[in-house]
């Protein structure tokens, strides 16, 4: 199709179309006769993304950087689409919300400006918050070996023991029903997730490295594929029975694991269950006496490796749970990793 015929189709002007490709966002190809733009179902699929964020006011270079793979297939397209209107959605909600309690503090006696104002720094927080994660170890890089890496011993300090033996034991631990959807959260190449799959159950998959969502469609072709991220999750409300995690968490820092919390239940069911497997501490004393053992025993490896990521306080985790309403249980398989399960 030709750029007035494509302009049509989407909606939009042919000199939109040409500024994208000033941008280096499109790459048309050109007939040798004439030197006519002609575009492909994969261009116009990739506009169509294009304008699409563009309407939900993502900027030109972020775009830029989202559609970097110009060899994306539909449903990657499609899920780019969908992980950025889902902020947007959020977004929104997060705003009305807290005009709402605006509304309520005005009609307070004691209301001041003051309170209106925390409110407001509050809004933008939480906005800054959702959209500030960064991937700073590269995940990416790992998805080729990732099975391999995880398999192997550590010799001062293994993050990976017991590895299997959680897996399993989420697995037992959730009750699965027919028909049942189960949400994966940082699902890297599914190893957790493909255990969840059957003929009566569906699992969907979450991560935010598309090279790690493309080993998993590989390995699990079965499994739902989504991108996104805890604080972000590309799912409505009350969409899925059973969410699980593993070794996903320890990535998300301490202030916003709440909000992360508060993602997963908002797209649970009512009567879901959460499941987390992760690099976790009883609480702050067991954090400080373990970290004392390795200070004495000159374990430096191990104390880098945790102070570069960020260790959850089981404590703290538990008690949003039990203050919303959640049953919980616990399983420590040793000084560094556990399970926590909780029902809706």
């Amino acid at each position: 199709m030709y750029i007035k015929e494509v302009a049509k189709l989407v909606s939009t002007t042919p000199r939109a179309i040409r500024f994208y490709e000033e941008k280096g966002l499109i790459s048309p190809q050109k007939d040798t006769y004439n030197d006519y733009r002609y575009f492909t179902e994969k261009d116009i699929l990739r506009l169509s993304t294009i304008l699409a964020l563009r309407e939900i006011d993502v900027g030109v270079a972020d775009i830029k950087n989202l559609l970097e793979d110009s060899n994306m297939s539909m449903e990657q397209y499609l899920d780019i689409q969908r992980a950025a209107m889902v902020e947007k959605w959020m977004e929104m909600k997060d705003m009305i919300h807290t005009i709402d309690q605006m509304v309520e503090r005005a009609g307070d006696e004691d209301y001041s400006i003051a309170d209106i104002h925390e409110l407001a720094q509050h809004l933008k927080n939480l906005r800054s918050i959702r959209t500030r994660w960064q991937d700073k170890w590269n995940f990416d890089s790992w998805a080729e070996d990732f099975d391999n890496h995880i398999k192997r011993e550590g010799h001062a300090f293994n993050v990976h023991q017991d590895y299997n033996e959680a897996l399993d034991q989420v697995v037992d631990t959730i009750k699965l029903q027919p028909g049942d959807t189960s949400l994966d959260i940082g699902i890297g190449t599914g190893n957790l997730g493909s255990k969840l799959l059957s003929a009566d159950t569906n699992v969907i998959g979450v991560d935010q490295s598309d090279k790690m969502l493309t080993v998993c469609n590989e390995n699990h072709p079965a499994i739902e594929t989504r991108k996104g991220h805890f604080l972000a999750l590309p799912l409505l409300n009350d969409q899925v029975d059973v969410i699980v995690s593993s070794y996903a968490l320890h990535h998300v820092p301490d202030e916003e694991k709440i909000i992360a919390l508060e993602e997963m239940d908002r797209v649970l069911k009512p009567h879901g269950q959460i499941c987390i497997a992760d690099l976790m501490f009883v609480n702050d004393q067991h954090r400080a006496n373990f970290m004392d053992s390795l200070q004495a025993a000159g374990n430096n490896e191990a104390i880098d490796a945790i102070e570069d990521e960020y260790y959850a306080d089981q404590s703290l985790l538990m008690e949003w749970l039990d203050a919303n309403n959640y049953y919980v249980e616990t399983h420590l398989f040793n000084d560094i990793l556990s399970m926590i399960y909780a029902r809706k």
